[in-house]
């Protein structure tokens, strides 16, 4: 067995346990995390079948943009986590049925292969040698996709703004202000100068030193 194929099967060990403790850890934080782990997995298979920017793009964007935010929506929101498991076996034969479609067609995908004829006007479909350049990438998204790439933008605008919404809401738990009685505050309203008389201990005579327990007691023994 080559050394590409045991990278590719510890990769892909690693990206399935990964994704199994996203929708089975019972933190949110611990979820996220996780799938940051699985990001960078998918990624390094990438790497494996030589599609660098795919890759690079898959990090960058995923990792260092979309589950950062994830993660300070999560903490910022204070999930209650008991409360949301008081549902699950209700939606359980719902996503039960989901999971075993999703996985019917992954299997369908991966057993039977597509002939090239099935695609139009002949073409293979894509693979890493015939991906493109980056250039032919943003041509093909500011140009025949432009408007799903615009649609997908607000979304993701939407869902930042939704997320600000929810944080700044009114609860009994939190501190909060209004920022116009913050702007409206002055100078003599924070600060209050008071003015003290100086002291100086300079010209007291010097304190006694302190006598011990002992001696104390010694002293008392030698009394009449």
């Amino acid at each position: 067995m080559e050394f590409k194929t045991v990278l590719f099967y510890v990769f892909g060990v690693i990206l399935v346990l990964a994704a199994l403790r996203v929708i089975t850890a019972r933190n949110p934080v611990h979820a996220a995390l996780f799938l940051v782990l699985s990001f960078f997995s998918a990624a390094a298979l990438w790497m494996l079948l030589q599609a660098e920017f795919l890759a690079i793009v898959l990090v960058l964007v995923y990792v260092g943009a979309v589950m950062v935010l994830f993660l300070f929506v999560v903490m910022m929101l204070d999930i209650n986590i008991d409360k949301l498991r008081e549902g699950f076996w209700g939606y359980f034969p719902l996503a039960s049925v989901i999971g075993v479609v999703i996985v019917l067609e992954m299997a369908a995908v991966l057993l039977y292969s597509f002939p090239v004829d099935s695609f139009p006007d002949g073409q293979a479909p894509v693979s890493a040698g015939n991906i493109g350049t980056t250039k032919a990438l943003g041509l093909q998204i500011f140009t025949k996709y432009m408007y799903g790439f615009e649609i997908a933008a607000v979304i993701l605008l939407v869902a930042i703004i939704a997320a600000t919404a929810l944080t700044l809401r009114r609860r009994k738990d939190s501190k909060h202000f209004a920022p116009s009685d913050a702007v409206k505050v002055k100078r003599n309203d924070r600060v209050r100068l008071v003015q003290m008389k100086s002291e100086s201990t300079r010209n007291d005579p010097p304190a006694a030193p302190p006598v011990s327990a002992s001696a104390t007691a010694a002293a008392a023994d030698k009394q009449p």
